[in-house]
């Protein structure tokens, strides 16, 4: 299993005073060179913390994979047909929301997201869909053309006993081989940190995890070369 790190809120601590410290950018060329297999950003509409300047900044930079999370508007398919990442994952956004609070409805959508993912083949960009840990989603997701999903885990995250963290945890590992029964790489990410993440790394048929706020929470404490590394223990 892959280890990606999402660095929005390392842009979250900078813009609180809106200067240039610190930098997302060398944040990410450290997770980079510590062994992280891919660095993830999301630039929002509202560009709350992931700004235009830094993704082409870390277009430029990586030598590892960039993930541009993203809502699919014309303004930022736009910007990322401009920048090519290694991968889009298309996720839901909405203005009022602190964090992404669940997965892409494919069912509802079925042909505009077939669209969408045609547009990003067409300048040779894989996609990735964030839906919710639900059979009838992954075969949408499957039938319009995807490369690749990211199961929501949210819920799982958030359950509060023990019975309801056993339950969601039991719909991701389905989800994840109904995932890869369609020929698809399954990823997973949102609310995974250090306490929940050895349940989900158990998984052998997710390929990869995105992990932002809690390793860059850790990382005020520890020190992000010490954050990172934990964590990848933990996922290894």
């Amino acid at each position: 299993m892959r280890l990606a790190i999402n660095i929005d809120h390392v842009a979250t601590l900078r813009n609180a005073r809106g200067g240039t410290d610190p930098d997302p950018v060398k944040a990410a060329l450290l997770c980079e060179k510590i062994g992280a297999a891919c660095i993830v950003c999301h630039l929002r509409e509202d560009r709350r913390h992931i700004k235009d300047d830094d993704v082409k900044r870390l277009r430029s930079s990586l030598k590892k994979k960039l993930d541009l999370e993203m809502a699919a508007t014309e303004e930022i398919i736009a910007i990322a047909v401009k920048t090519k990442p290694d991968l889009v994952t298309l996720v839901p956004e909405k203005r009022k929301e602190l964090t992404t609070e669940s997965g892409l409805d494919i069912l509802k959508q079925k042909r505009f997201f077939e669209g969408v993912i045609k547009k990003f083949h067409k300048y040779k960009i894989p996609t990735s869909l964030f839906i919710d840990p639900v059979e009838a989603q992954i075969r949408a997701s499957a039938d319009i053309g995807t490369d690749m999903i990211e199961i929501h885990t949210g819920e799982y995250a958030e359950a509060n006993s023990g019975s309801e963290k056993k339950e969601q945890l039991c719909r991701i590992q389905e989800a994840a081989a109904v995932g890869k029964a369609f020929g698809l790489t399954v990823n997973a990410g949102h609310g995974l940190d250090y306490s929940n993440i050895i349940p989900i790394a158990a998984i052998k048929e997710i390929d990869e995890v995105s992990i932002g706020h809690a390793v860059i929470a850790r990382a005020i404490i520890t020190g992000l070369d010490s954050a990172v590394r934990e964590m990848m223990c933990l996922v290894k």
